[in-house]
């Protein structure tokens, strides 16, 4: 059993600056990536940010150059800073884990965090 536990949401200005982290607790086998989904209102979930094991991390295009995930492997969390905020970044956060179903497996899965809410206003 995983447990992901999401915190630093909020209500901010915009231009102003949130710092999301994921923690990641329980049975966690060869994880292949961690990263930031967000939803809002009438839109589908989309991809913010994403950081492998090995590889790139990836940005959704329209937070390029504003976002950096980072991840601290040695308590399996990663954070996501968010700077320059826009009205549009409002949405729930939710951070996903990839990772194997059990120890020596090659069948991953995802697990989703609770979200977080992140509202910009003007």
């Amino acid at each position: 059993q995983v447990q992901l536990v999401e915190s630093g949401g909020g209500l901010v200005q915009a231009g102003g600056s949130l710092r999301l982290s994921c923690s990641a607790s329980g049975r966690i086998f060869s994880i292949k990536y961690m990263g930031w989904y967000r939803q809002a209102p009438g839109n589908q979930r989309e991809l913010v940010a994403t950081i492998p094991t090995s590889g790139d991390t990836t940005y959704l295009d329209s937070v390029k150059g504003r976002f950096t995930i980072s991840r601290d492997n040695a308590k399996n969390t990663i954070y996501l800073q968010m700077n320059n905020l826009k009205l549009e970044d409002t949405a729930v956060y939710s951070c996903a884990l990839n990772s194997a179903t059990h120890s020596g497996s090659y069948n991953y899965y995802t697990e989703w965090g609770q979200g977080t809410q992140v509202t910009v206003s003007s």
